[in-house]
């Protein structure tokens, strides 16, 4: 039988046809695969940056509540002391104990308040143990005032400690010191490391999961619990065996990775995974804990493999019809084809979206229309994903509550500030400021109450500086301000007297009305202080002398 020229002119087109179409699917496919995942593997990674930088914030607060209780110690009511340990962990559920250890008599507990399911629990004296044989207890007592120890992250095996009991914790404490400077013992408070991370994690998309290790690689944490704290059940398993990339951030040779894995022994689509170094603990040891976040893979190229499908269905029924129609198909065929090999190689290389004719009511045209779609899909996929990375940048540098500068954020525009009046030779004034009563608002009128306060202080504080200043809050109920370029001591007096008569003035809220004050510490650069830290525990300091001298009140550094 022969078959004639029409048969094989249109066999050969749509042969052509067909392999054409499978180019552009292919082409599609594979550009619009790897741009989610290029896109996904940015976003992850600023997600885990964020992360990891919230973790050490985290960290930070607990140093900070560490040194607040150091100071109450000194006081010796165990009472009193009890009550504040007390009250501090019904507002911080990630705390597993808080204690006060004796620098004598074997490093004996002296208050101790432990958790215990729902309930918190102030151990009796009959129970309380003996310590000085931990390292947490001898390396925290050779620290001086004001300095922190913070413990490897490891499993709680102290017989007595209740829900922390075989918990992964981190250990941070200080040194208690008396009026002579003589060590009386340390305050110590145990990190639920789980529930913080719960915490921090409770905002991010619950497809990621979790991974954190020591500096040797050991899996702290990891999704299926099984695998973490290996070297305390006889194993070691290490992280850069599975995610070889990290071997970069355990050697020191980089501080961040991101990668992909396919083809995974247990996960049949594979996993997008980024992670960063983080340091940790002091800087004498240089030891440092490994982030990341992975999702799966097959999350993020969902779409693309839908796509895909559909393309080959649609190649299949239109090779079907240009042997039928060869005629059709070598006039309408060939050149929307081409139009559309551009468009997609347009869109691989510069991401511009070149709409394709799908007037036509064939399969091109359902071919174009479903190419615009996939175009549409990734670029508005990929805005999704850069306004998520922005929204996140901006949660780990403002607070959620006033929408004023965070800790960090602050700290980075004093950094830079200082350096900039240290090159013009010009001054600059940091005020310290904290509300007078405000638990007693809190406590007597409501959470909801003291929010609304804490907003409208914000407020307040901001209508009294230039647009230049920055006006920061450190967390709870203490703000900062940074006046730049300042002429004199007089200046920052000035503006952090029109502070404390703004904050003395009655505040409207939920239908009451509120009186609060404030004590206000004020240093000057360079006379306070040469650099930010020394400038910062100036300005602390001032603002300790204005609270106990009776609050409501301005303090400069020195008088």
């Amino acid at each position: 039988m022969r078959f004639g020229i029409a048969f094989k002119l249109g066999l050969l087109l749509a042969s052509f046809s067909l392999v054409a179409m499978g180019t552009v699917g292919y082409y599609a496919y594979a550009s619009g695969r790897a741009a989610l995942l290029t896109a996904a593997q940015r976003d992850l990674l600023t997600a885990t940056q964020v992360l990891g930088r919230n973790f050490q914030a985290s960290i930070d607060e607990v140093a900070g509540d560490a040194l607040l209780l150091a100071s109450l110690a000194a006081g010796n009511d165990k009472k009193l002391l009890a009550d504040t340990f007390t009250a501090l962990m019904a507002v911080n559920p990630q705390y597993f104990q808080i204690r006060l250890i004796g620098a004598d008599d074997h490093g004996l507990e002296l208050v101790r308040v432990d958790r215990d399911g729902d309930k918190l629990a102030r151990v009796p004296a009959g129970d309380l143990q003996e310590k000085a044989h931990y390292a947490y207890v001898f390396n925290t007592l050779q620290l001086g005032r004001g300095q922190v120890y913070l413990s490897d992250i490891t499993l709680n095996h102290e017989e007595g400690a209740h829900s922390g009991l075989h918990k992964p914790t981190v250990r941070v404490a200080t040194p208690v010191l008396a009026g002579d400077g003589k060590v009386r013992g340390l305050v110590v408070i145990n990190l639920d490391l789980n529930g913080l991370f719960a915490r921090l994690k409770s905002d991010l998309p619950n497809a990621y999961q979790l991974y954190l290790s020591n500096h040797w690689g050991d899996y702290l944490i990891h999704p299926d619990p099984a695998e973490a704290f290996g070297f305390d059940k006889g194993r070691r398993i290490f992280i850069q065996e599975f995610f070889q990339p990290v071997a970069a951030l355990i050697d020191g040779k980089s501080a961040s990775v991101v990668t992909s894995i396919e083809g995974m022994q247990q996960a049949t689509s594979g996993l997008v995974a980024a992670f960063v170094r983080l340091p940790y603990g002091g800087s004498v040891e240089k030891k440092f804990v490994i982030l990341g976040l992975s999702q799966p893979l097959e999350n993020v190229v969902r779409e693309t493999s839908q796509l895909g499908w559909t393309t080959v269905q649609m190649i299949l029924a239109l090779s079907v019809m240009a042997v039928l129609l060869a005629w059709l198909v070598s006039r309408a065929v060939t050149g929307p084809l081409r139009n559309m090999v551009g468009a997609m190689s347009m869109f691989s290389k510069e991401q511009v979206i070149i709409e394709l004719p799908s007037a036509r009511k064939d399969e091109i045209g359902l071919l174009a229309s479903s190419l615009n779609d996939m175009q549409n899909t990734i670029v508005a996929n990929m805005r999704e994903l850069n306004e998520s990375r922005q929204t996140l940048t901006h949660l780990a540098q403002h607070d959620s509550l006033t929408g004023l500068p965070n800790r960090a954020l602050f700290d980075d525009r004093l950094r830079q500030a200082v350096s900039q009046a240290r090159r013009d030779q010009t001054r600059l004034a940091l005020l310290f400021v904290d509300l007078d009563g405000f638990k007693a608002i809190n406590d007597t009128c409501g959470h909801h109450v003291g929010d609304l306060l804490l907003s409208a202080v914000a407020k307040q504080m901001q209508a009294c500086v230039r647009n230049v200043d920055t006006v920061g809050r450190l967390g709870g109920d203490e703000f900062v301000v940074l006046l730049t370029h300042v002429e004199g001591d007089q200046d920052a007096l000035l503006v952090a007297g029109k502070i404390c008569t703004a904050l003395n003035q009655p505040f409207d809220l939920d239908g009451g009305s509120l009186v609060i004050s404030a004590s206000i510490g004020v240093a000057v650069y360079p006379e306070h202080g040469s650099d930010e830290l020394t400038l910062s525990k100036s300005a602390d300091a001032a603002m300790y002398l204005a609270k106990v001298s009776g609050g409501n009140r301005v303090r400069l550094f020195g008088q």
